[in-house]
């Protein structure tokens, strides 16, 4: 039997009325009840658009911000400082409240998940968000037979205790803790008619599972119509995962090929549906067809009862392309974002069933791949072949830079700083929108940016921060404004992707090799230190971020795109330098994103990461070169960092309630100023003075003070004017007192 399922379609829809949506709620210009009505239109066009297109799709996917936060209030597991629990009220203060939960990238990628925190508390079911899910498809006309829910062993692996993930006793611990309620969950929704299950388990995916614990759990709820998906990898344990007491197993057979050798080499039971996902759900190219039909055939034989699938949830990819009218014709009918992916999937089911429709769109998608590449740029092409060793090397080694650097820089202890960006604010954003219509003109629109960066250079100066920035008021976004300046390069118009809440962003697509035809920030930046004795940074985004934050090219190798993208910053930074500007942050926020998620495949990966990155900074030794990171596991990836040979990088250190600083007692050999993120941007809260304060000392008690500098954790572009005020201030004051209670001079 063949039918095909999709899942993880975009809750943004059309018109982005999720985001819009939860931010009049926020804002308290509507109600609890006009954002149910809302959502419950919202989920009317997604449901349509799934039964118009597949046999199969679930119910329960529409989270008012995050699924991983649907499941913890569905089990009960609420940290003490939220109860008691009030509905939307305190759910929303557990995902955007002053003491959030901790947020962090989902897999590799570049969604931001809640994670759940283990407080020991007794757990208990509360079916209501997804029985009222049940209710509202049933209402619409769609009494769909699945129900969407992260799998159990997702939840426990991606889950905290006291700031640290479950080790092997306390995962077993809280696996115990968990079972009886998610059971009893499954059995309300059951009662409620949910007829299957579709669990989300991607956490098998990752090296090493706990393959006793995962067995155990799914004996334990085989009474249930299950079926489990996973995606962004191959599982490693295939042969007892396709045994699990199941009805159906989902596998990737897209992203690499460990699946498919397993599937052919042990097979697959008869009784149970394989759920194939063979339709890329991770990036926008469209499918050659014959050749996805060929593959289909071969599993098909194999299986008593075929799904076709995405390989991955479609919520990484815009909703559709149908309105997208700027974009080059040559790159628009070679792209499938998630409504074309369902239209390929049921094409693929139409080919196999012998529909002469389908079979000729399927030849129409073999022949766009005919026609090769869409854009070549022999000079780009000639300096990568004749890049050598040295051009991936500084003129100096840090030990040899960094004086240099300090005579020209003459920066005090604890310098402070920002991350780059400053309020975005509605006049601005009217401001940028207008000059895109055209209802500006150039010269008008330029005079407006130097106003406000003449402002924000003043207001930093009274505020008394050390190295300053121009406040990125001409860029929207910190990859789609390279992304823009940059050929090779496609921006949709309404390509929008929910990275977290209601914060969305239009993913760039590279789509030829890439290469700078004009200088992309210096007018702004050097305009900004014309007007300050103090350093400003040029702010550019690094080549790893740029990449892994768009779409990357079929048939072409990640680090060859690094390489031409890191070329292009080169070329930005040698103009910077020659623009007189001493500090220049290369951000690269995506660096651990983009990593392998099994660590044996990490070594290659990083190999080119840190050669693209070396290979964009090579600057002149006395440049102080910057980084950024952010909202990543980065512990283990200390050492490849290192090698990054930067000068000062800046992370995060407020959310995570600066753990991440005590890793460096683990790292003897690391010798580079540390940028603290000493207060959490994404919080409303303002930071006391003495908040601040504890970061540095904490930091202190592992590093000399001579490696330790103060800036927030992110840029500060969501934040209203008002609250940064107060923030840097307290920033500055503690920055202030730490250096007062040094008396060794920072160049001793």
């Amino acid at each position: 039997m063949l039918q095909v399922l999709a899942y993880g379609l975009p809750r943004l829809g059309e018109k982005r009325q999720y985001k819009t949506l939860l931010e009049r709620y926020w804002n308290g210009k509507i109600s609890e009840s006009e954002l149910y009505t809302g959502m419950e239109a919202l989920e009317k066009e997604r449901l349509d658009t799934y039964k118009a297109y597949v046999d199969h799709y679930p119910c329960g996917e529409l989270s008012l911000y995050d699924p991983m936060l649907d499941l913890a209030v569905a089990v009960g597991l609420i940290p003490r400082r939220f109860q008691p629990y009030r509905g939307l009220t305190t759910y929303f203060q557990m995902s955007r409240g002053a003491q959030a939960l901790e947020m962090t990238k989902w897999f590799n990628t570049n969604y931001h998940y809640l994670v759940p925190e283990w407080e020991d508390q007794p757990l208990r079911s509360d079916p209501t968000f997804f029985q009222q899910a049940l209710a509202t498809a049933q209402k619409l006309g769609h009494p769909t037979a699945l129900l969407s829910l992260i799998g159990p062993y997702t939840f426990l692996a991606l889950s905290k205790k006291d700031g640290m993930p479950l080790e092997a006793s306390s995962l077993e611990t809280a696996a115990e803790a968990l079972l009886p309620v998610y059971k009893g969950l499954l059995q309300a929704l059951q009662q409620s008619g949910a007829k299957g299950f579709l669990l989300h388990e991607p956490a098998f995916v990752l090296e090493d599972p706990p393959v006793p614990l995962i067995g155990y759990l799914y004996h334990q709820l085989a009474e249930y119509p299950i079926y489990i998906l996973t995606y962004y990898e191959s599982v490693d344990f295939y042969p007892r995962f396709v045994e699990l007491p199941v009805k159906g197993v989902g596998l990737d057979f897209v992203s690499s090929e460990g699946n498919k050798k397993a599937f052919f080499q042990y097979g697959f039971p008869e009784d149970k549906v394989l759920i194939a996902g063979i339709i890329d759900g991770r990036n926008i190219w469209c499918a050659d067809l014959l050749q996805k039909a060929k593959e289909a055939e071969t599993l098909a034989q194999r299986v008593g009862t075929l799904w076709l699938a995405p390989s991955a949830p479609l919520s990484l990819l815009p909703l559709t392309k149908a309105p997208e009218t700027k974009m080059p014709r040559a790159v628009w009918e070679r792209l499938s974002f998630a409504r074309e992916k369902l239209e390929e999937l049921r094409l693929l089911a139409g080919y196999l069933r012998g529909e002469e429709a389908a079979k000729a769109a399927a030849e129409a998608s073999a022949a766009l791949w005919l026609k090769g590449p869409l854009a070549i740029h022999p000079p780009t092409q000639a300096r990568l072949q004749a890049l050598r060793e040295e051009d991936f090397q500084r003129p100096l080694p840090y030990a040899a830079r960094a004086p240099l650097q300090q005579e020209r820089l003459k920066l005090p202890l604890f310098p402070t700083t920002t991350i780059g960006s400053f309020p975005q604010t509605e006049d601005l954003r009217a401001l940028r929108k207008a000059y895109r219509e055209g209802k500006v003109s150039k010269e008008a629109y330029e005079a407006q940016i130097r106003a406000k960066i003449a402002e924000v250079i003043a207001y930093q100066e009274k505020l008394g921060l050390d190295v300053l920035v121009h406040g990125e008021f001409e860029r929207s976004d910190m990859v789609e404004f390279f992304a823009e300046k940059l050929e090779g390069f496609a921006i949709t118009e309404h390509g929008w992707v929910l990275s977290y809440g209601s914060r969305v962003y239009r993913t760039p697509i590279i789509y030829g090799d890439v290469w700078r035809p004009a200088p992309m920030t210096v007018a702004e930046i050097t305009y900004a230190q014309s007007l300050t004795s103090k350093p400003v940074k040029g702010m550019l985004t690094g080549p790893v971020t740029l990449l892994n934050w768009s779409y990357a090219p079929p048939h072409k190798s990640r680090e060859k795109v690094a390489y031409e993208i890191a070329l292009a910053i080169q070329d930005e930074v040698r103009d910077l330098e020659a623009a007189g500007i001493r500090v220049i942050q290369i951000d690269e926020p995506a660096f651990r994103e983009g990593a392998p998620l099994k660590r044996r495949d990490w070594p290659d990966y990083f190999r080119w990461a840190v050669r693209a990155f070396r290979l964009a900074a090579r600057a002149q030794p006395t440049t102080q070169i910057h980084s950024h990171m952010c909202y990543s596991e980065f512990e283990s990836i200390l050492p490849y960092i290192w090698e990054m040979d930067f000068d000062v990088i800046s992370i995060e250190a407020s959310r995570s309630k600066g753990t991440l600083v005590q890793e460096f007692r683990r790292f003897p050999q690391w010798d580079r100023p540390i940028g603290l993120g000493v207060y959490d941007i994404h919080s409303p809260a303002i930071p006391s003075e003495e908040s601040i304060l504890k970061v540095i000392e904490a930091a202190r008690a592992v590093l000399p003070d001579a490696l330790i500098w103060v800036n927030p954790d992110c840029g500060l572009k969501t934040r209203r004017w008002e609250e940064v005020t107060s923030a840097l201030t307290h920033m500055v004051s503690a920055a202030q007192k730490a250096r007062a209670s040094v008396t060794t001079p920072p160049n001793a």
